[in-house]
């Protein structure tokens, strides 16, 4: 097969871990996504890696089905990182410009970044991202590309993005056993805010939350610039776990039931003509049930649940919880008047029944929910925010120009990266690519 510059993604969440491969065509630089895998997600909780060989089994299975369906196998990937380690700051770096002419070369930008880079952490974080806000030459402010402009003094305002090392290093070490390199940790929010939200949204002031399972990402864009950014700790999954306490019922069956609800459309129900007063009670009470041997095949119980009281009294409170921490956190930062365009919500906690309303109630804002952008190939699954983070970074990928080549399955390829600790992973994966 002939060799093709390729991007892999690799969304590692409590709920679930994705697998995507795209291709960069030439000339038109498009993105065409060649392979898609989604499979649970073991050893992971609140978005955080807490049993090594489970994990990396997940990621081996994801992977596998996208390389699969690809037909190639990638050699390094964009992984995305999330939970409540988590933190951001801002930092101001200044330097003289070097050139005779005093015109501002890629390299004044480069050290104006490393310049602001240079904050003090604790041993214990490392930096994710560096995003700059904006420049200023000399006594002008508000440069959003400073190169090719005139000036004696250049300064630039960074968004910084830390993680914990412990979190990162977990998670390289998983990636790294399957012989595979990471190109890039991506704050899920970041690579979520790519493809949900618009340019002018940015320029007015926007929020983005991402929901995932086990915990929730914001970013806050100010004038076109990442303002913003922090890890929540709670997600769908909170939700799930309150309808199987509150109704007595398994985690798997509480899931489908949340599922089942987040599809309905809950419209209020008019008496038919002719139709009397008894009857349409009887018919909205019918229309208003759920029952649970729907949802649960290992149980023959003819019980049912109120649709109204399950969404009600169980995950509205929840939902309500989720947004007054977002409420606190952009309170605290005073971004509430920098943020006309209000809160755009995205992941797979998007989905669930009603939440775009509780946003518009509990932070007195315009709320939606943000669809990821189409892109081209095999994208029929993947158009739901659930997958935002992980189409997310594909877009990253290719704006940091690619990340690797994509070549047929061989036995040089198979056992590249070989280690004594991946002999299983290994040896499977040989298997399955003899496997027509």
């Amino acid at each position: 097969m002939s060799q093709n510059r390729i991007i892999a993604a690799i969304d590692v969440g409590t709920d679930k871990c994705v697998s995507l491969i795209a291709s960069i065509e030439e000339p038109t630089q498009t993105l065409r996504v060649m392979g898609v895998s989604a499979v649970p997600s073991k050893g992971m909780k609140r978005s955080q890696i807490i049993d090594l060989e489970k994990v990396l089994e997940t990621i081996t299975e994801s992977l596998d089905g996208a390389e699969r369906m690809a037909g190639l196998e990638v050699k390094s990937a964009y992984v995305s990182i999330s939970g409540t380690h988590i933190s951001s700051q801002n930092s101001k770096g200044v330097v003289a410009v070097a050139s005779p002419n005093k015109e501002i070369i890629p390299d004044d930008v480069d050290r104006v970044i490393e310049a602001a880079r240079a904050v003090s952490l604790s041993s214990e974080r490392e930096i994710i991202h560096v995003v700059p806000k904006d420049f200023r030459v000399d006594s002008q402010t508000g440069i959003k590309d400073p190169i090719g402009m005139t000036g004696v003094r250049l300064e630039s305002e960074a968004h910084i993005i830390t993680g914990l090392s412990t979190a990162l290093k977990n998670m390289e070490k998983c990636i790294n056993d399957l012989g595979i390199n990471v190109d890039a940790f991506v704050f899920s929010g970041l690579a979520s805010a790519d493809v949900v939200i618009s340019e002018t949204e940015k320029e007015l002031g926007v929020a983005i939350l991402d929901i995932g399972a086990g915990s929730s990402s914001l970013c806050v864009y100010v004038d076109g610039s990442l303002e913003y950014s922090s890890s929540l700790p709670v997600g769908a999954r909170h939700i799930t776990q309150d309808i199987a306490l509150g109704c007595k019922i398994s985690l798997d069956t509480a899931e489908k039931v949340k599922i089942a609800l987040s599809k309905e459309s809950f419209k209020n129900l008019s008496p038919i003509s002719g139709e009397s007063k008894q009857d349409f009670n009887k018919r909205k009470q019918k229309v208003d049930q759920l029952n649970l041997s729907d949802f649960d095949d290992t149980s023959d119980t003819s019980e049912t649940l109120s649709k109204k009281e399950v969404v009600e009294r169980i995950m509205l409170p929840r939902m309500q919880e989720i947004f007054s921490l977002v409420g606190d956190e952009l309170k605290k930062e005073n971004l509430f008047p920098l943020i006309p365009a209000g809160i755009v919500i995205t992941g797979g906690g998007a989905e669930t029944t009603k939440i775009a309303e509780v946003a518009k109630r509990e932070l007195n804002l315009s709320a939606r929910i943000g669809k990821p952008i189409e892109l081209q190939g095999l994208t029929s699954d993947i158009k739901k925010p659930g997958y935002a983070t992980s189409i997310g970074l594909l877009i990253y990928g290719k704006r940091e120009g690619g990340s690797s080549t994509g070549e047929g399955f061989n036995l040089k390829s198979i056992f590249k990266g070989f280690s004594f600790g991946s002999i299983p992973n290994t040896v499977g994966k040989f298997i399955k690519s003899l496997i027509p």
